[in-house]
């Protein structure tokens, strides 16, 4: 159940949050796939003038927990990050990452999701895994 929704709609919900802080725009997103971008400036940069590791952390999760909300009904479910590993395989200095998230387990009350983030250049910089749990909703008064 993937609701339909331009990038430029999602980029919209992450005003005032920790997505707009790091500049993490979505480019593309479709059942079982989000692609975004984040900038490695001085937003996301490590003192050693690198991408900070959390900086590409913090995209890795952006990218799975929107693919769950995309695909959730969410009148009844909400969807929380469980679980997310993170294996930094290289580092970048400047322009944009880009990550793609797909989903590996889309069960009933987790999803699973690799997410791989690269740099302009298509080097991969960061491999993850998401987990993630959906919650039903509790309806008021219970």
């Amino acid at each position: 159940m993937i609701h339909k929704q331009k990038p430029e709609d999602l980029n919209r919900i992450n005003k005032g949050t920790l997505m707009e802080s790091l500049g993490i725009e979505y480019l593309e997103a479709k059942e079982g796939f989000v692609k975004a971008r984040m900038p490695v400036d001085h937003r996301t940069l490590q003192p050693m003038g690198i991408l900070h590791g959390g900086a590409s952390i913090a995209l890795a999760e952006t990218v799975g927990g929107l693919g769950s909300a995309l695909l959730v009904d969410p009148d009844r479910y909400e969807i929380r990050g469980a679980s997310l590993a993170a294996n930094h395989l290289g580092a970048a200095t400047g322009g944009y990452v880009f990550a793609e998230a797909r989903i590996l387990h889309q069960g009933k009350m987790t999803h699973v999701w690799d997410i791989e983030i690269k740099t302009e250049d298509g080097r991969k910089i960061s491999l993850s895994r998401l987990t993630v749990m959906i919650i039903p909703k509790q309806k008021k008064g219970e």
